[in-house]
């Protein structure tokens, strides 16, 4: 059985149970483990190891213990929202893009050396105006883009399949305000799990067929 693996921040973990990998959540990460293990009985293994309130150096602190000691066959990564909102806290703890990049690009480095028959999609990180970005909207959304660019760049630099994710969200917002996708203009609703599973399992069932 081969393993698909779901790493990021609190978009992935969406309150998922630490001591039971095969409890659901309500966030896209079940909607997709929902898809495959229907779709593909018996075939593969789903585990989402989002961390609420993750930035990029975080991931990178816990890449051994959560992506490569699990040895998985798929991995999909959402990271760099965090990398800009912890900017604005009271402690600012950002991550600035500059580094932001480097620190993506050693991740992929390490992983591709651990597990060189590891297939890597990199999702684009995303950001509408709400009730947690409207205080500092103009820069929150100008330096989450420029995350968005360094993700897009990571994966081209890797050769690695990128999924954009801000401009199918700005175009939706044409047909239904923004806070019917992310509730806050972070975190996604019950519709905008369903928007980040579909255009997920678009790339990665590719790669599954």
């Amino acid at each position: 059985m081969k393993t698909i693996l779901l790493q990021g921040d609190s978009i992935t973990d969406a309150g998922r149970d630490r001591q039971n990998d095969q409890k659901p959540n309500w966030g896209y990460a079940s909607l997709v483990t929902a898809e495959i293990i229907c779709d593909y009985p018996g075939q593969y293994q789903v585990y989402n190891r989002g961390v609420s309130g993750d930035r990029i150096v975080d991931v990178y602190a816990r890449m051994k213990r959560d992506i490569i000691n699990l040895k998985p066959d798929y991995l999909s990564i959402l990271i760099g929202v965090n990398d800009v909102w912890h900017e604005f806290h009271e402690s600012p703890n950002g991550v600035d893009d500059e580094k932001f990049r480097r620190v993506y690009c050693m991740l992929i480095e390490e992983l591709k050396a651990a597990l060189p028959e590891l297939k890597i999609y990199i999702l684009e990180p995303f950001c509408l105006k709400g009730t947690a970005t409207e205080a500092h909207w103009d820069a929150f959304d100008q330096e989450v883009r420029l995350r968005a660019v360094s993700a897009r760049a990571v994966a081209e630099k890797y050769g690695l399949p990128f999924i954009p994710l801000q401009q199918k969200l700005d175009d939706l917002c044409a047909y239904y305000p923004a806070d019917h996708w992310l509730g806050d203009g972070v975190h996604p609703t019950a519709a905008g799990h369903e928007v980040l599973k579909q255009e997920l399992m678009d790339v990665l069932k590719k790669d599954l067929a």
